[in-house]
């Protein structure tokens, strides 16, 4: 009764706005997060070492969860492996919805395991479907069972709670259920339950999480789940590369892409199908820094004295791709619009003739203002893109798109 009372409370209190540690006046945790875009690969050494060292360095033990994972013994014993392998004392946590001859409710609810969570250092979460980790970790009633309350206590004590994947998308208090394709989900939308339904909210409620972001277009699918839930600031995480939160909130990514920030505070939604403008994009690469209380962008050592010289373009012919949605395009062209002599760059998408809605595509526009600044690495081809302007806009696709000459 008491718990569900502290839950009504809680839930008024988010939605008058109140943040979410303040809410039960409980200090900030003490601990880290390391949120892995996916398909991290056994030799990223910065990532592995890092989640390592935040747990306390060599010897540090981690409780590995591969409660997403259809296979969860099999996906379990390599991920243990591989962090023992960096040095750590991993140890597989018996608490996935895909375990034979398992009852994952009441594992997860044991005392005993719990307080094994409690007293470990970190935890590491892995990839699969990321309904099966709330799933095994609250009860039906929505209430945290005893080993997700020992996480929070290991988290808010100075642990480190690590995920890929599905174990990225749970680090938000809103994350993607069953999600629709991505260009499917700009016109079509999201639904509370459906698309969109409730993660285990670790980051904090203020910030949106997505993973796999730029090799499979996603960030373009934040937007109408941000929109719908309120966010103002989401983070998105490419493949084999992380988001490291402090618990300052400083944001350092590391590894072999980077992540994509999105700032709604200043938006504005159009009625219609989906039309917003004024989002302001942000690429931070390895390296780069951002602090989700300041929304300040800081460049790597590597290009801090390597800004672009906005009178010295490299680029000198007008932007555009067909395929805004495709691997790693909007990064490709927010990288050539801030070191060009162009005001803006544009992408559009469309989908099959037999898809949904196949008359309706989108145009993405990328513009310079005052605000944007960019940095290049002095030893690789590779930018730091801070504060572009992005309005997206539906469009007309015409039948036939194109004849044969």
């Amino acid at each position: 009764m008491v718990r569900s009372a502290l839950r009504l409370l809680l839930a008024v209190l988010l939605l008058a706005g109140t943040p979410w540690c303040a809410a039960l006046d409980a200090p900030p945790p003490k601990g880290s997060l390391v949120i892995i875009g996916g398909n991290l690969r056994p030799g990223n050494g910065p990532v592995w070492e890092r989640i390592i060292q935040l747990a306390g360095g060599k010897g540090a033990r981690i409780a590995v969860f591969a409660s997403a994972s259809g296979t969860p013994e099999r996906s379990g014993k390599s991920l243990v492996e591989r962090l023992n392998s960096y040095g750590a004392k991993a140890f597989f946590v018996p608490v996935a919805v895909k375990l034979s001859g398992s009852d994952y409710q009441a594992a997860a609810d044991d005392p005993g395991l719990a307080e094994a969570v409690r007293g470990a250092n970190g935890a590491f979460f892995a990839g699969g479907d990321q309904s099966r980790i709330t799933r095994a970790l609250r009860h039906e009633d929505g209430s945290n069972t005893r080993v997700l309350d020992a996480l929070w206590d290991m988290y808010r004590g100075g642990g480190v709670i690590a995920g890929s994947s599905a174990g990225a998308a749970i680090m938000s208090s809103t994350m993607f259920g069953r999600p629709k394709a991505v260009l499917a989900t700009l016109k079509l939308g999201v639904e509370e339950g459906q698309e969109i339904t409730d993660g285990l909210g670790f980051v904090g409620d203020d910030v949106f999480i997505d993973q796999h972001l730029l090799v499979r277009g996603r960030f373009a699918r934040m937007l109408p789940a941000m929109l719908k839930k309120g966010y103002k600031l989401g983070l998105g995480i490419d493949e084999d590369t992380a988001m490291v939160v402090l618990p300052n909130r400083d944001v350092e990514v590391i590894g072999y892409k980077g992540a994509l920030v999105l700032d709604l505070s200043g938006a504005t939604v159009h009625e219609g199908a989906f039309n917003v403008t004024n989002v302001r994009v942000s690429y931070l690469d390895n390296g780069d820094r951002f602090n989700i209380l300041t929304h300040e962008c800081t460049p790597s050592d590597d290009k801090a004295d390597n800004k672009l010289d906005p009178s010295r373009p490299y680029y000198r012919e007008p932007l555009f791709t067909a395929d805004i949605l495709g691997n790693s395009s909007v990064v490709d062209l927010m990288s050539k619009l801030i070191d060009s002599d162009q005001p803006d760059a544009i992408g559009i998408t469309l989908g099959s003739p037999n898809g949904v809605q196949p008359d309706l595509g989108f145009e993405f526009r990328f513009t310079r203002t005052d605000d944007s600044v960019g940095y290049q690495s002095s030893s690789m081809e590779s930018y730091s893109i801070y504060n572009v302007r992005l309005d997206i806009r539906p469009i007309l696709i015409r039948r036939p798109l194109y004849q044969y000459k």
